[in-house]
């Protein structure tokens, strides 16, 4: 199978440049990426597939730099992240990626408002009223605005998180899963969501994700095995991802 195409560098909003990303040392050494190189183009929507442990959640994590590779570079907006600073990263990140986790990491002490408003906060900013009205409204999040995250649900805790990552407009939407925890209407909420995001704002979205119905709302999709590129497909259905993972999978 054909490895996963190039983004040319000057239209690419974040990209893995011969990353080797390798966990302990000697004879318990792991590696995670094996020489990847790939590249998200700036306003696209890309899904990240592959059985678990083939690497998908550390490509996202070295993305977002909250990982160093350990060998090979990491590019967001043409930044060489190895380069950067921890101050450095911190501000970026803050600024211009936004990141959805697994685990949400919601701080318990505020209510629902302040986290969203968090990236914000952090950075002296004041929230855009009326994309902060959109995406209170678009995640049905205005009932519980003045809640505590142990108030909510699990799938309730999850579009807050997302609401967060989307309130600073970031160059860059990073997500974990975004919909593992949702039921089947909210999870098409939110990934119709993710789809107009990128559409309408031009944020360029790289989301990781095991569903291939999920994955179907991408544009694109871009497949790992044993932290190989392994292929990617364009334009997806739920049909023929399924097919590609059982291809895949022989």
């Amino acid at each position: 199978m054909q490895a996963a195409a190039e983004v040319p560098a000057d239209i690419a909003a974040a990209r893995a440049v011969g990353v080797t990303k390798v966990y302990g040392h000697g004879s318990g050494a792991v590696t995670a990426l094996d020489d990847v190189s790939v590249g998200f183009g700036a306003g696209t929507f890309t899904a990240v597939m592959g059985p678990s442990g083939s690497g998908k959640s550390t490509l996202l994590h070295l993305l977002g730099g909250l990982d160093r590779p350990t060998r090979g570079q990491i590019h967001v907006e043409g930044r060489d992240l190895s380069g950067a600073g921890q101050r450095a990263l911190t501000v970026l990140r803050r600024d211009r990626i936004g990141v959805v986790f697994q685990a949400y990491n919601l701080l318990p002490t505020l209510t629902v408002a302040e986290n969203v408003r968090l990236p914000l906060a952090l950075a002296g900013r004041k929230p855009d009223p009326a994309w902060l009205e959109h995406l209170v409204s678009s995640l049905g999040l205005a009932s519980w605005l003045g809640r505590r995250p142990a108030e909510l649900s699990s799938g309730q805790q999850q579009r807050v998180a997302v609401a967060r990552a989307l309130v600073t407009r970031p160059a860059v939407l990073l997500a974990d899963e975004p919909t593992g925890a949702l039921d089947s209407a909210t999870g098409t909420e939110l990934l119709a969501l993710l789809q107009a995001t990128c559409r309408d704002t031009g944020q360029t979205i790289v989301m990781v994700t095991h569903d291939p119905r999920a994955a179907s709302y991408a544009q694109r999709i871009v497949f790992l095995a044993d932290g190989r590129l392994t292929g990617e497909l364009t334009d997806p259905t739920p049909d023929t991802v399924l097919d590609r993972i059982r291809r895949l999978g022989r």
